[in-house]
């Protein structure tokens, strides 16, 4: 599966992943093979940010 383009879906999309199947953005970077920094800098654009104590974006 393939990430959405559009910050909002994405957002969701990533933070779904990592509640239900992931319990690291490592982890989900690494099975989806998604560039883990590429991925927070879009987000970051959006204004989210990583929160790995809670292993969500917000």
């Amino acid at each position: 599966m393939s990430l959405p383009k559009d910050p909002m879906m994405l957002f969701s999309v990533v933070n779904t992943k990592l509640r239900d199947e992931y319990d690291s953005l490592d982890a989900l970077c690494s099975d989806m093979e998604v560039n883990k920094a590429e991925l927070e800098h879009e987000l970051a654009q959006a204004g989210f940010e990583y929160n790995p104590e809670q292993n969500k974006f917000w």
